[in-house]
């Protein structure tokens, strides 16, 4: 099983596995009621005149279906410039320990390279040990122990109030 699979870029007809994937992820995030995303919108959002992400994604060699993703897009940072955010990776559990998330990971990282980005940020949540101490063997840090940070989010009603008359 090792080199049973391959890591490619999506493609716009990926967009119902990557939907589904994003599924499982959440249901393994605890969080399956928040997920709204459709393979249509991904489809638009990923692959329209305005791309919002790109995508990796690991599919077995012997058959079409896709066993992980790896889904980011690139952010910007005062202090230091390009830079770029991996918003998921993830990979189906019976396919884990066979190097699939690591090839996954390693394919944005060098995709961060090559466009010069001064830095890869991701989330990992604060009860997922395993990757956390995964990340951290590999030479990422977490910011909030180092440095404080507080991560905030304004969902679109928050959005719409805060810019309301």
């Amino acid at each position: 099983m090792a080199n049973n699979f391959i890591v490619r870029l999506a493609k716009p007809s990926d967009c119902e596995q990557i939907a589904d994937l994003i599924k499982e992820l959440a249901v393994y995030e605890k969080m399956e009621e928040q997920v709204k995303i459709t393979a249509d919108v991904l489809r638009t959002d990923g692959f329209g005149e305005e791309k919002f992400y790109h995508c990796f994604v690991a599919e077995l060699k012997d058959k079409p279906l896709l066993v992980g993703y790896a889904l980011y897009y690139y952010s910007y940072s005062t202090w230091e410039g390009r830079s770029i955010y991996m918003e998921d990776l993830y990979v189906k559990p019976e396919f884990r320990g066979k190097g699939i998330g690591t090839q996954l990971w390693k394919s944005v990282t060098k995709v961060g390279i090559e466009k010069q980005c001064s830095r890869l940020d991701f989330i990992v949540l604060n009860w997922n040990v395993n990757s956390i101490e995964y990340y951290k063997q590999k030479g990422a840090f977490d910011l909030t122990g180092t440095e404080k940070w507080h991560l905030f989010r304004m969902k679109e009603s928050e959005m719409k109030a805060f810019i309301a008359p």
